[in-house]
């Protein structure tokens, strides 16, 4: 049971619980330095966390590139998964994108990962394209997904 649930920008405080939650998620986490190096160093990144109870469940961050923002990461720790965690960052992630005047938002995510295509859809992003062997661990292909922040850009079209 969440009693409270709130979702703020990361602060390098916050480094320890979110490198626990990626090294749970991903084949591949990114290091310390490299997380590090985003909260601290990279003006570009925009990072929140959504924290249950007052413990980090689960981050995400984007990097804002005039005006676009690209999705680099979103993890929710295993033990809180399938509860609508993913689904209320991620639209935290794309208001805070809105309110920073971005117009698109675009990320790559696993061809095999149905459960988060399914999430990115529900939430308007359209796939585009592929990145051929993008994963390192196994060379999956990677499905380009993008969003259209402003409802008259929704019919753009990016390939399909």
């Amino acid at each position: 049971m969440i009693d409270e649930l709130s979702i703020r920008s990361l602060l390098i405080e916050d480094l320890p619980s979110l490198l626990e939650i990626e090294n749970k998620s991903f084949s591949l986490p990114w290091s310390e330095q490299s997380y590090r190096d985003e909260l601290v160093n990279n003006d570009m990144a925009h990072y929140l966390g959504l924290f249950v109870d007052g413990k980090l469940a689960a981050y995400g961050g984007f990097w804002l590139i005039f005006d676009e923002a690209h999705i680099c990461n979103i993890a929710v720790a295993p033990q809180f998964r399938r509860r609508g965690l993913g689904e209320a960052l991620l639209r935290a992630q794309i208001a805070l994108a809105a309110s920073l005047g971005v117009e698109r938002m675009t990320l790559e995510v696993r061809v095999s990962n149905d459960a988060a295509q399914g999430l990115y859809k529900k939430l308007g992003f359209r796939a585009c394209g592929i990145r051929p062997k993008y994963y390192q661990d196994n060379n999956e292909d990677a499905l380009i997904m993008w969003l259209n922040l402003f409802k008259e850009d929704h019919n753009e079209n990016f390939g399909d």
